[in-house]
């Protein structure tokens, strides 16, 4: 059984599965009792995140056994954290139950279509989650802000999305919505990061650097979506992102919470021996290697 509470329009909840009881050690055993939320300066990153990775295995072996369809949403501001922590929940997945969704621009033919079409196509069939990083809310961001849309379609869209994700509910799909906060400060920080490491530069999209210019506008687009779309049925999860890590475990957490899930990880089996034969290989030097630079 959940307990579910609201405040200040966003949802906090916390569940009995076994990511919420205290562990043993870092791999993944459930010990008694219950561990709070809060770890506390001191506790291990490294060690916590194995920990719920290796539950979120377990959830995946209960989704793929119970033919589930899950669908998770993150949003949220640039820089946010939200691509780091799909990563974090998918790096141990099977990305054949597991996919992460992550759209570009639409093509003039998908500008004509309905507009939830293209994001419809992605959608989980039984046994599969997909995690969308950003959704069909960029028409209530930045479409809005940055004028990609007009005023009909973005009241079309605000008037059409809560029936559209009743429509999701009903046909037996899991919805989940997270939204990642972060203060100016803390993005402008992580801008600065990415435009000084080389690696992390390709992050920086002209359109990130244009919605700089735009912060209360994204401010009132986000407020004015939550008075639409945080609903009931399915509602928004606010997640505090100044501390990436933590943003990272707490949405794992967060997640995991949803399910009632029962551990159905496959025993470990012996592997057989190899069966040497006669056959003759072709000589190794007939076969094109690439170079040892690092040996």
């Amino acid at each position: 059984m959940k307990d579910t509470s609201k405040q200040g329009g966003s949802t906090t909840e916390k569940g009995n599965s076994p990511a919420n009881s205290s562990a043993s050690a870092a791999d993944g055993s459930n010990g008694g009792g219950k561990k709070s939320m809060r770890l506390g300066k001191d506790f291990s990153y490294d060690q916590e995140l194995r920990r719920l990775q290796i539950e979120l295995v377990k959830l995946q072996e209960w989704v793929r056994h119970e033919r589930l369809r899950v669908v998770a949403l993150f949003e949220g501001r640039d820089a946010a954290g939200k691509g780091g922590a799909i990563k974090r929940i998918t790096e141990s997945l099977n990305p054949r139950v597991c996919r992460v969704v992550a759209l570009g621009t639409p093509t003039e033919r998908e500008k004509t279509q309905w507009y939830f079409q293209r994001y419809v196509a992605h959608l989980p069939a039984a046994g599969e989650m997909a995690f969308f990083d950003r959704s069909w809310y960029n028409r209530a961001g930045v479409e809005r802000v940055m004028g990609f849309c007009t005023e009909a379609q973005y009241l079309e869209f605000m008037q059409s999305c809560p029936e559209f994700e009743r429509m999701l509910i009903r046909s037996g799909i899991r919805l989940i919505k997270y939204w990642f906060s972060v203060s100016d400060e803390e993005q402008e920080r992580r801008f600065q990061e990415r435009m000084n490491n080389v690696t992390k530069r390709w992050k920086l999209s002209p359109m990130d650097i244009e919605s700089r210019r735009h912060w209360a506008d994204y401010s009132r687009a986000k407020d004015e979506m939550f008075a639409i779309t945080d609903t009931k049925q399915s509602p928004w999860h606010v997640v505090n992102a100044e501390n990436k890590k933590c943003a990272r475990l707490n949405v794992i957490r967060h997640l995991l919470s949803q399910f009632d899930y029962r551990d159905l990880t496959p025993e470990p089996v012996p592997l057989p021996s190899i069966k040497k034969s006669k056959y003759v290989r072709p000589p190794i030097q007939e076969q094109n290697f690439i170079p040892e630079v690092y040996r």
